[in-house]
C-alpha cells in the first residue's frame, strides 16, 4: 500500500512563489520517478515536471525557467519550486510516482489526491 500526500497549495498573488511537497509512503522499495502534473476544470491533465531517480528532470514548455523540481532530504519526498506564478498557474497539482514496493516486482504508478494552486490579484 502506497501513498502519495501533496501539500504547500494555497492562494498567492502573481509574480509570488510556492513550494509543493509531495511525500510518499507505505511499502517502497526504490523509486523510479516522480513528477507533478496539473489540471484545470475541463482539462486534460497535463504533466508539470518530472525528476528521474537519476536525477534528470522535464519541465512543460510553460514553466521552463519558473519551476524547479527536486528530490529532497526528507525520505521518498520531493518538491516543487514555483516562482514567477501566473494567473495560468491556477490548477489542481497532482503528484505522481512510478514507485517499485518490492524488489520482485514491476514498478506500478501512483498518484496524490491533489493540492489547488490558485494564482490571483
Amino acid at each position: 500500500q502506497v501513498q502519495l500526500v501533496e501539500s504547500g497549495g494555497g492562494l498567492v498573488q502573481p509574480g509570488g512563489s510556492l513550494r509543493l511537497s509531495c511525500a510518499a509512503s507505505g511499502s517502497i522499495f526504490s523509486i523510479y520517478a516522480m513528477g507533478w502534473y496539473r489540471q484545470a476544470p475541463g482539462k486534460q491533465r497535463e504533466l508539470v515536471a518530472t525528476i528521474t531517480s537519476g536525477g534528470n528532470t522535464n519541465y512543460a514548455d510553460s514553466v521552463k525557467g519558473r519551476f524547479t523540481i527536486s528530490r529532497d532530504n526528507a525520505p521518498n519526498t520531493m518538491s516543487l519550486q514555483m516562482n514567477s506564478l501566473k494567473p495560468e498557474d491556477t490548477d489542481v497539482y497532482y503528484c505522481h510516482a512510478g514507485i517499485r514496493s518490492d524488489p520482485r516486482k514491476g514498478f506500478a504508478e501512483y498518484w496524490g489526491q491533489g493540492t489547488q494552486v490558485t494564482v490571483s490579484s
